[in-house]
């Protein structure tokens, strides 16, 4: 068989593709000819690391992904978790990294517009977003341009779209100056017995496209996310997608009347790579081929080729599998909406992938092999890389006073909130904590007393100095967090954000997390229900900092029962919870010795996985006996970053305790995990401390609340105004110019 083929396929061409030789020797062998340009563009988008996972499927594989609350893990657009009373909750988390740093704005509000979709295609309204935002350095050139377009574009999409975004990060390091990080997160409530998937059934039925037109935007957009940058980055501007939030919400609204008719049998969101990936993976999951007729397909340019058709990533785009009886009722809703409904194709029998453009047909490939036969590889990758620990005698001292002032003002732990007040936090009216809280939460609308708590965290200084821990680590946390307002942890999703895998060390990195990462959700009965993997992010052979991101949903039966970081009244009794061996004893890459020092040294802290849970069980439970009356995890920057973020959240200050025999820096700046600060009326601190002793759980009385000041052992006592003065400051300055 030959095709028609206009285009010489050089080695040239295939190495622009991001195809290697080696790659291209398969697909020879696969199809038997040299391809056309059309399938050589096609087996580059399946192909690519970015929709293949080609170097991390084998430890993909690794992952708990099931459990009994479990209805749909990875595999599908999105993961799907049972949240009682025959409803669902649908979310996934997933980057769009490069086309960020390329074009900021766009980038960022086109993985917010995917990321939606993901969850719509499901059958799911989308309830709650969250970003996790990692940028350069912030005296580097483009940082703040950067993030001035970023949080533009997430709020520009989200907003316009009517979408809440609940909680996130934002974080500052040199090593993403030129590779910055935008993972987007999205969840939605289904009925349980009403969900929507993407394998396609039943022969000869029509292939629908819905939603926008095709352009030429995005295309190849999958393939450079799939590589590095280097200083040709500015040609790659045409490979970002362009979004529009308003399209987006009728192709919602479509969507979901269409589905209620009966009338779809398989629905794909278009996302990386298009036409291309949404048909060949309805096709290949239900052992059926596909046959696409391109001058069918609505488009907004004139003379694409059939090339560009296939590999446009334009947004706002599903293809379905329709019930041909249901066609003219389909059709109505979507002219209804004003979205374009086109019958572009059929369902065939022979597992073959046909393009027809112009009368000629410009590809025929056998649909399994072009997501089944893959490459996949394994790897090399180097031994486990921890850092040394600290010297016993090395802990630099400080002011308290002036380190906690220093720690609350720096980049990475002032306050976001120029950042979430771009954001609508409270549309669709549901929404229970605003940002800045350890989760966002949302009640569950139609539903009397239940909500969801979201999270999203990692630890990429941990992850460096030991991706074993750090993996850990990151899932930890998450579940910490979650488990700081009451709710009991679900499930997770991931966003893996490595550098390059062909270098051993960065392969090292992605193994030893994800084997972290697997061992926490294990102890923890948290899966990983859906996720994504972004490698490549590096530019000129600079790697991003290891950065696994987990996203993480967890269920609160009664939200009237939830706890929130602010002290809730004067007089109270502040504890810590489930730190034995003293306050705080690890300095190793703390952010003390990171942000008043300027040192990244150290071990990452170690992670307890039985006693994680040991004590955020029983912390829980406080929480939803109505016992706590304020609840924060210890994290980065610790007991003291901790107890000052209580105080500024509530205006109400504290006196703590002197750590009898212990250093006070450690005490109060060391980052020891699985730790939590909460506070009881003091009637209910005996019964308390009764149970944490039954338990063998370490519960230390360390202060009460109270005052306008918070004043740490014997360090003179600090205005909480003093504190929010600094807190609040950073932020703004920097955006305006003049942060020092």
């Amino acid at each position: 068989m030959t095709l028609p083929n206009d285009i010489a396929i050089t080695p040239e061409l295939i190495a622009s593709h991001g195809l290697k030789p080696d790659e291209y020797q398969r697909i020879l062998d696969l199809i038997g000819r040299v391809p056309s340009f059309t399938e050589l563009g096609i087996f580059s988008a399946m192909w690519n690391e970015h929709c293949s996972y080609k170097s991390s499927k084998k430890w993909l594989r690794t992952l708990p992904t099931k459990g009994p609350r479990v209805i749909q893990g990875p595999g599908e657009n999105a993961g799907v978790v049972d949240i009682d009373d025959g409803d669902c909750v649908v979310f996934k988390m997933e980057s769009h990294n490069h086309p960020s740093y390329i074009e900021p704005y766009q980038g960022a509000a086109t993985g917010v517009g995917g990321i939606l979709r993901d969850v719509f295609t499901m059958g799911a309204r989308p309830v709650a977003a969250m970003n996790a935002l990692r940028f350069g350095a912030p005296d580097h050139p483009k940082t703040r341009h950067l993030v001035s377009g970023v949080v533009a574009g997430v709020g520009g999409y989200g907003n316009s779209f009517g979408v809440p975004t609940v909680g996130g990060e934002v974080e500052f390091d040199a090593r993403y100056n030129g590779n910055i990080l935008v993972n987007a997160f999205a969840a939605g409530l289904a009925k349980s017995d009403a969900i929507f998937y993407s394998k396609a059934e039943g022969v000869g039925l029509p292939v629908v496209y819905l939603g926008a037109k095709t352009g030429r935007d995005g295309v190849g957009g999958a393939t450079m996310a799939s590589a590095e940058f280097d200083e040709q980055i500015e040609e790659k501007r045409p490979t970002v997608q362009v979004g529009d939030p308003f399209t987006e919400k009728c192709l919602l609204e479509a969507c979901l009347e269409l589905m209620a008719t009966g009338a779809v049998i398989a629905i794909q969101d278009m996302g990386a790579a298009g036409l291309t990936c949404s048909a060949v993976e309805m096709g290949a999951k239900g052992d059926l081929g596909i046959e696409l007729d391109l001058d069918k397909v609505p488009v907004r340019e004139e003379r694409m080729t059939a090339y560009e058709m296939m590999l446009s990533e334009s947004q706002e785009r599903m293809l379905m599998v329709l019930k041909p009886e249901k066609e003219e009722e389909a059709k109505a809703i979507f002219v209804k909406w004003g979205l374009d409904f086109a019958i572009v194709g059929k369902t065939t029998d022979d597992l073959r992938f046909r393009i027809l453009h112009q009368g000629e047909e410009v590809a025929n490939l056998p649909i399994k092999e072009l997501g089944d036969e893959a490459p996949e590889y394994d790897r090399p990758w180097t031994p486990a890389k921890v850092a040394a620990p600290l010297a016993a005698d090395d802990v630099p001292q400080a002011d308290i006073v002036e380190a906690l002032l220093k720690l609350v003002g720096s980049a990475n732990n002032s306050s976001r909130r120029w950042v979430w007040e771009q954001y609508d936090t409270l549309i669709q009216g549901n929404s229970l904590q605003v940002p800045g809280g350890d989760a966002g939460v949302v009640r569950v609308d139609g539903h009397p007393s239940k909500a969801l708590a979201f999270s999203s965290d990692v630890t990429p200084r941990y992850v460096e100095a030991d991706a074993y821990e750090g993996g850990k680590q990151a899932v930890a946390e998450c579940w910490r967090n979650l488990t700081a307002t009451g709710a009991l942890p679900l499930a997770a999703t991931d966003n893996l954000n490595f550098g390059n895998p062909e270098r051993p060390d960065i392969m090292s990195q992605l193994v030893h997390a994800i084997k972290g990462i697997g061992e926490a959700c294990t102890a923890l009965d948290f899966p990983i229900v859906s996720g994504n993997v972004s490698l490549y992010n590096e530019t000129n052979g600079q790697g991003i900092l290891p950065t696994p991101t987990i996203g993480g949903v967890g269920l609160i039966k009664d939200w009237k029962r939830t706890a929130r970081v602010r002290f809730a009244a004067q007089g109270e009794t502040i504890l810590l919870a489930g730190a034995p061996a003293g306050w705080g004893t690890h300095l190793g890459q703390s952010a003390y010795l990171r942000d008043v020092h300027g040192r990244a040294e150290g071990q990452a802290p170690h992670v307890d996985l039985a006693h994680e849970r040991k004590v955020g069980d029983f912390v829980r439970a406080l929480i939803t006996e109505g016992l706590a009356t304020a609840v924060h995890d210890c994290s980065s920057g610790g007991l003291a970053l901790a107890l000052a973020e209580m105080a500024m959240a509530s205006g109400i200050g504290a006196t703590i305790s002197t750590p009898e025999g212990q250093d006070p820096i450690a005490a109060f700046f060391g980052e020891d995990q699985g730790r939590y600060v909460l506070t009881l009326r003091e009637g209910d601190v005996a019964t308390v401390k009764a149970r944490a002793g039954e338990q063998v759980i370490a519960l230390t009385a360390i202060g009460r609340t109270g005052g306008e000041t918070l004043k740490l052992g014997t360090a003179r006592p600090l205005a909480v105004e003093a504190l929010v003065s600094a807190h609040e400051g950073w932020f703004p300055a920097f955006m305006n110019g003049t942060a020092a």
